[in-house]
């Protein structure tokens, strides 16, 4: 993908990434999907007290929209589409807090719980059986992104699947019973 850095960004039309950040081996992560903006050029670079390593990886298919300057100049005339793609970003940052929120839990089980519900209120859709999310999400992925060890959270899910709280089927997770 070619960039234009004077415009608004990318924007996930479809498909998931995942950007992690980290050093020695020790990472956080971040899942992306549909409707989030970003900025993958913009780095804290030369500004960084500590240098750490960034990664971006589709993990399924992606699509795309490039909102570059051209993109921005049509635009312009319709402030409302800026302050949607505002909204975007502040959202992506509220997101964030939230996933802080939930490596801040003791056990690896509550975590991925908490997170699982939490992708089902981004992507997810309630069905008969409960919230079902569509993700690839493997247990190192899990790993990264509740900040824990891969061996615990296959743990911890194992735990989840026998008290039903959390079933997969594939790329599909269930999420069975009240939201946490």
């Amino acid at each position: 993908v070619t960039t234009d850095e004077d415009g608004f960004g990318l924007i996930v039309l479809s498909g998931f990434l995942v950007r992690r950040v980290g050093r020695r081996e020790r990472y956080g992560a971040e899942l992306l999907g549909r409707g989030d903006l970003l900025r993958p050029w913009l780095t804290l670079g030369q500004f960084a007290s500590r240098p750490f390593e960034a990664e971006w990886h589709a993990i399924v298919p992606l699509e795309v929209a490039i909102l570059d300057r051209d993109f921005t100049r049509r635009v312009s005339p319709f402030p409302e589409i800026a302050t949607q793609l505002v909204d975007r970003a502040m959202l992506r940052s509220r997101y964030l807090a939230i996933e802080l929120s939930i490596v801040q839990e003791r056990r690896v089980d509550r975590r991925l719980h908490l997170l699982l519900w939490h992708l089902a209120d981004r992507w997810g859709q309630m069905t008969a059986e409960g919230a079902r999310v569509v993700a690839p999400l493997t247990h190192a992925l899990l790993a990264d992104l509740v900040a824990a060890r891969r061996p615990s959270v296959t743990t911890a899910l194992r735990s989840l699947a026998e008290d039903g709280s959390v079933t997969r089927a594939g790329d599909a997770w269930l999420l069975g019973g009240p939201g946490p």
